[in-house]
C-alpha cells in the first residue's frame, strides 16, 4: 500500500467517527462559505444603505442590516475569511516557533535546554491574551495583527510540547542504533524523531485553532485586530455592543458564526486524539 493509501485509508477511518464527520461538515461548510462568499454572498459587506439600517432578519436581508445598513450576512460570509485565516496562520506562527526551540532544548538538552525553558516560562507566566494584547501595543492593531500575536504568545506552548517529545524519544532503541549506524544529529532529529512525535502535536495544533480563533475575535473586539469597516467577527461583536438590547441579532449572528467554528474544531481535535492514542483507542 502506497504512502498516499495509508493517508487515504486512515482519513477515512478517521471520518467515520461520529465526532469527526460533525465537525468536518460544519467545519467544511464554513470554509467553503468563506471561498465562495464573492459568489454567494447577495450584498457587498461594505456597501452602505442608511435608509435601510438597521433593519430585523427578513427576506430581503435574513440575518437583518446593521447601522449603516450593512447586510450582514454578507457581512458574515465575507468576515469568516479573516476569522478563519487568523485561527490557521497563527497555530502555524506558534507550531513554527515551538519546533524551532523545542527542538534543540529536547534533543540537545544542558544549558540550552535550560535557556529556551527559562524563556518559555517567562512567556507563559503571563495570560495568553495578556501577551497577545501587549504585542499588539508593538505591532499596531490591523487584520494581521491578531494572527502573529497570537502565533507568538503559542510558541512557548508548542516549545514545551515538542521538547517532552523529543525527551522521551533521544534515549530510545531505534534513535541509539541510528548513532550507531552513523547517523547525523540532524537526520536523526528530523527524519526519526520528529515524525514519531507528530500525533501530539497534530493534536495540539488542532485544539489551539479553536483557542486562536477566540483570541483573535477578543483583540478585535476590544479594537485591536481588524479595523472597520472590515468585516471581521470579533469586530462585529464590537460594533453591535451599542445596540445589544434593542437589535441583538447584531451580536448573535457574529457570535453563533465564532461558536460553531470552534465547536467544529474541537469535535475534530478530540477525534483526532482518539485516533492518534493507541491507549484511548484500547478503551
Amino acid at each position: 500500500m502506497t504512502v498516499g493509501n495509508n493517508f487515504l485509508h486512515s482519513f477515512w477511518q478517521f471520518s467515520k467517527k461520529p465526532s469527526a464527520a460533525i465537525g468536518l461538515l460544519i467545519l467544511g461548510g464554513i470554509l467553503a462559505a468563506s471561498i465562495l462568499a464573492p459568489l454567494i454572498a447577495p450584498y457587498s459587506p461594505y456597501a452602505q444603505n442608511l435608509q435601510d439600517k438597521l433593519l430585523p432578519p427578513g427576506p430581503d436581508h435574513i440575518m437583518g442590516t446593521d447601522e449603516f445598513g450593512r447586510d450582514v450576512f454578507s457581512r458574515i460570509l465575507a468576515g469568516s475569511k479573516f476569522s478563519l485565516s487568523a485561527g490557521f496562520v497563527s497555530v502555524f506562527v506558534g507550531l513554527a516557533g515551538g519546533l524551532i526551540l523545542g527542538i534543540p532544548a529536547g534533543y540537545i538538552g544542558g544549558s540550552l535546554d535550560k535557556g529556551l525553558m527559562l524563556i518559555c516560562d517567562i512567556m507563559l507566566s503571563f495570560p495568553g491574551i495578556v501577551m497577545a494584547m501587549a504585542l499588539t501595543m508593538v505591532f499596531g492593531p490591523g487584520i494581521f495583527t491578531p494572527m502573529i500575536t497570537v502565533g507568538i504568545s503559542s510558541m512557548p506552548i508548542f516549545a514545551r510540547l515538542v521538547r517532552a517529545q523529543f525527551l522521551s524519544f533521544r534515549e530510545a532503541p531505534f534513535v541509539e542504533a541510528m548513532r550507531a549506524a552513523g547517523a547525523s544529529d540532524l537526520r536523526i532529529a528530523f527524519k526519526h524523531i520528529l515524525p514519531n512525535s507528530m500525533g501530539p502535536i497534530l493534536i495540539q495544533a488542532t485544539l489551539r485553532i479553536g483557542t486562536a480563533i477566540i483570541t483573535a475575535a477578543t483583540l478585535s473586539f476590544l479594537g485591536l485586530g481588524a479595523q472597520p469597516p472590515e468585516p471581521e467577527w470579533g469586530s462585529m461583536l464590537n460594533s453591535a455592543r451599542a445596540y445589544f438590547m434593542t437589535n441583538p441579532y447584531l451580536a448573535m449572528f457574529p457570535g453563533l458564526a465564532i461558536t460553531l467554528s470552534v465547536i467544529a474544531i474541537n469535535l475534530i481535535g478530540d477525534a483526532l486524539r482518539d485516533h492518534l492514542d493507541p491507549k484511548l483507542k484500547e478503551r
